[in-house]
């Protein structure tokens, strides 16, 4: 079974973000595999060693992104591939879908598998986006997958409930939490990761130009939520209270 894992690199979830002259300011974060692409990386790997075949694990990015990969490598898949984005200027998720299917496409795909979202962005688009352009059926935050033949039953999440999906093979699939538990690299993983083979390509391999690729929106303007206000503390008798309460939603919540 030939398994593919589009993986992102994205902040570590405990890091401040700061803005600096209207831009993420990135410099000494610390960054990490986005977790829902652990899920799915774990769930190739078990695929993998149910069915057997191979697992690849794929991102578009820079050279930093090797450490992901690495990562990724140390906890079970077979190979990994960067997509050198170093020389778009500007990408979204139409850039990063664009360089991942056009990657994809000379491959020979049982499933694909990726998260649910990027814990950055939080768009949800890139996974659809590419088997959009792939032309093969997609289903989403799936909380269980199972092979047989070349038909995949998977269960997914939809707002609090659940729905059964039977689909045939080739198929790309997003993880949503709960789909597994995600295995730390153990200290033989990590060695072995840096002998698994690990391939850099760029648009020149990929046969496209940088305005194929271009981004399609812009962004206007990144700015941090406000910060939160102190809370009030309403006294006097009850009646009094809801008097306050009921001013205080309409002239300053604005709620009422």
């Amino acid at each position: 079974m030939n398994i593919f894992v589009i993986m992102k690199r994205t902040f570590d979830t405990e890091e401040k973000i700061t803005i600096n002259g209207g831009q993420i300011d990135d410099s000494g974060a610390e960054f990490i595999i986005n977790p829902y692409d652990e899920y799915a990386i774990e769930e190739a790997i078990v695929l993998r060693d149910e069915h057997g075949g191979e697992v690849t694990v794929v991102t578009v990015g820079t050279e930093d992104a090797e450490k992901e990969l690495r990562t990724a490598l140390a906890m079970g898949a077979d190979k990994a591939v960067l997509i050198d984005s170093e020389e778009v200027e500007a990408t979204d998720q139409y850039t990063t879908a664009t360089l991942l299917a056009t990657y994809l496409k000379d491959q020979e795909i049982d499933i694909i598998l990726g998260g649910n979202v990027a814990v950055d962005g939080g768009s949800g688009q890139v996974g659809p986006r590419v088997a959009e352009m792939l032309g093969i059926p997609q289903v989403t935050t799936i909380t269980k997958l199972s092979v047989d033949g070349n038909k995949a039953t998977i269960v997914r999440d939809v707002e609090g409930d659940e729905e059964t999906v039977e689909v045939t093979l080739p198929v790309l699939v997003t993880a949503q939490q709960g789909l597994n538990e995600p295995r730390y690299p153990s200290l033989p993983g990590i060695m072995k990761a840096k002998k698994k083979p690990l391939e850099t390509l760029d648009l020149d391999d990929l046969d496209l130009e940088e305005e194929d690729v271009e981004a399609k929106t812009k962004t206007v303007e990144i700015f941090l939520p406000p910060q939160k206000q102190a809370g009030k503390i309403l006294e006097g008798e009850i009646d009094a209270q809801v008097r306050e309460l009921v001013s205080l939603l309409k002239s300053e919540a604005k709620v009422i």
